[in-house]
């Protein structure tokens, strides 16, 4: 009998085309950022459990790397379960500017939005 094994095909992370701008000015912008890649990642602590993080980073062979628009996203395996499925936005609003993260495994979340109860 042969079984087929499925290959996850949906990227872990997705990027819409504001957020993507904004990582490729921050990588083109900022000399300390030449050459690596936006790493986006879950740790614990925040006021609701987990907290997301984003920084730039060089590729670990165990990550998860999906691309959007010309700019490359990595995750590491642990945060992937937590972030699978995640949409990462950015907005210039004066009020409620800066990089937002929809989570659709996050059961809860802060105000603030940096942090999530999963």
């Amino acid at each position: 009998m042969n079984t087929a094994t499925t290959i996850e095909t949906q990227p872990v992370v997705s990027l819409t085309t504001s957020a993507a701008a904004q990582i490729k000015s921050m990588i083109t912008g900022q000399p300390e950022n030449a050459g690596k890649t936006l790493r986006v990642y879950v740790e614990g602590g925040g006021c609701s459990g987990m907290q997301y993080g984003m920084v730039f980073d060089e590729k670990r062979a165990d990550d998860a790397v999906t691309e959007f628009n010309d700019v490359a996203v990595l995750v590491d395996p642990f945060s992937a379960n937590y972030l699978r499925g995640a949409v990462i936005d950015f907005s210039d609003s004066l009020n409620s500017g800066g990089f937002k993260i929809s989570n659709p495994n996050a059961h809860s979340s802060c105000g603030c939005g940096k942090s999530f109860e999963a």
